[in-house]
């Protein structure tokens, strides 16, 4: 089974070789590739968290080389879970792409280029997952800001560039970061190697350590679009096609999320900086919430709320025991789905209607029932409604920050109810002028008197909500399936803060 844990990786690299020296030729084929890769990496996912649930973490050692010499892949349960969530979201966005046929608008960009740097970007997702060494982490982020960039970009519009070079600036911070830290991680223990560096970090300095941590820190948090080095992302996402906007939303952030989750646990338990996280985790809540009740375009409005959720996701961590990690783990499955199908629907509003901006939008609910019901459904999801699983994962933080106690750690849940009922009101804002109302209101949301109203399009190309209606169904699916779920994320927060299991798996018994 261990030979299975590479393939992730390997398997969208070699559909991206093989289609782009296909090049324009041969449409369907090139979509039947990359549906068929993603496909095949969602079975080989499934069949490593049941592996890794059964019998433990597992390693694959690339080259034959031991660890800590040579670059490891490792599989347990937190890494499983998000590979499987991740590899299903990603096969619903790619057949969305595929017949929505953004990839072949020849007048606007090369065809050859989406598919190809799509599925680059996933094998850095898959890398990030299952790596065992940091620098191997770099790499995998590096891979992810190659295959992001031409994504965002995909086009050339002037928006588009524009976005572009604000995301790739910052990326590049985070990167310049994180190989500062690299080095001095490397001339303090000698070594890269996460299950090594468990074990030598307890002989460093308290000084050394807290600098590590925080540059870390500071790298992973910029990917993960945390306050304060989050104001980038609502400018960056909203512009990019539609497939590429809900891959974004879904997986990119949920990488730097994973980061903090992983050294957090295995490299800093216990650490000084649990405070710092839980007053970013208030932070991102709030300020990201109130950003999203002041947009009047769906886009920016949800891109503010992923910003505003990955505060709960950092909450988890601060509170830095099993039922808050358990719950945060929960809440990125959650949302690595709702919020990917959220975007997939505003795609599909956009495509039909030429817009998303609400003051521009009205009487959906009649013209575009099933659209207005896909939307409607994964909106409660994501504010939280009982008994869906965004209510689930949040009632386990509220609960495991109660049970923690302390003045923080309170303010912290009061924050988060606070902002699921502002997010409620955000999407209920949409809801109410996008789908309700019958029509736009006279003159309102123009930018001058010449404007336009938005013209309808009846023209849908069948199947072309399939994806998206998948999406949501596996977003409710949790709901159904919550305790298996919870069991599932709770073993995994056990093992990720027990530890030695994973160091026992990369560097033996010695």
């Amino acid at each position: 089974m261990e030979a299975l844990i590479p393939i992730p990786v390997l398997l969208p690299l070699l559909a991206a070789g093989i289609k782009l020296a296909i090049g324009a030729r041969l449409r369907r084929v090139q979509g039947a590739i990359s549906i068929t890769a993603l496909a095949v990496n969602l079975a080989v996912s499934a069949v490593l968290l049941v592996q890794v649930d059964t019998h433990g973490p597992m390693v694959a050692r690339i080259g034959g080389w031991e660890a800590p010499i040579g670059i490891t892949l490792v599989a347990d349960r937190l890494s499983a879970l998000m590979l499987v969530t991740s590899s299903a979201v990603t096969l619903c966005v790619m057949v969305y792409s595929v017949v929505s046929a953004y990839d072949r608008q020849e007048d606007v960009a090369p065809m050859a280029i989406f598919h190809p740097a799509f599925l680059v970007m996933l094998a850095g997702v898959a890398n990030a997952f299952l790596t065992g060494d940091l620098f191997n982490l770099f790499v995998a982020f590096e891979m992810l800001l190659s295959g992001s960039y031409v994504l965002l970009t995909f086009g050339g519009t002037q928006s588009r560039i524009r976005a572009g070079a604000t995301y790739t600036v910052m990326a590049l911070m985070s990167s310049m970061l994180f190989l500062i830290a690299l080095a001095v991680v490397y001339a303090a223990t000698g070594t890269l190697s996460m299950a090594q560096l468990a074990e030598r970090f307890a002989d460093l300095t308290p000084q050394v350590k807290l600098l590590v941590e925080l540059l870390l820190l500071l790298a992973f948090a910029i990917k993960a679009a945390i306050f304060p080095v989050s104001g980038w992302l609502p400018d960056s996402y909203p512009t990019a096609p539609a497939p590429a906007t809900a891959v974004f939303a879904g997986l990119l952030t949920k990488v730097g999320v994973y980061a903090i989750f992983r050294l957090e646990a295995l490299l800093f338990p216990g650490g000084p900086v649990g405070t710092l996280l839980l007053w970013a985790a208030l932070a991102t809540l709030v300020l990201g919430v109130l950003g999203a009740v002041a947009q009047a375009d769906i886009k920016r409005m949800l891109s503010f709320t992923l910003v505003s959720h990955v505060g709960y996701m950092v909450m988890g961590v601060g509170l830095a025991t099993v039922a808050g990690l358990a719950g945060a783990v929960f809440y990125a499955v959650h949302h690595m789905t709702v919020q990917t199908s959220l975007f997939l629907v505003a795609g599909l509003i956009e495509r039909r209607t030429g817009t998303t901006s609400i003051n521009r939008l009205g009487g959906m609910m009649r013209s575009a029932p099933l659209l207005s019901l896909l939307f409607f459904v994964p909106a409660m999801n994501l504010s939280g409604i009982p008994p869906m699983s965004g209510f689930l994962g949040k009632l386990a933080l509220v609960q495991a920050g109660l049970e923690v106690g302390g003045v923080l750690p309170v303010a912290l849940v009061t924050a988060a109810l606070v902002t699921s009922l502002l997010t409620l009101y955000a999407v209920a804002k949409v809801w109410g002028k996008a789908f309700w109302r019958e029509t736009r209101a006279e003159g309102e949301g123009r930018q001058d008197a010449g404007e336009e109203p938005v013209e309808r399009s009846a023209v849908t190309i069948p199947g072309l909500y399939g994806p998206a209606a998948a999406l949501v169904v596996l977003g409710l699916a949790y709901t159904v399936l919550a305790g298996p779920l919870s069991s599932l994320t709770e073993r995994a927060a056990g093992e990720l803060l027990a530890r030695q299991p994973y160091i026992t798996a990369v560097l033996g018994t010695r």
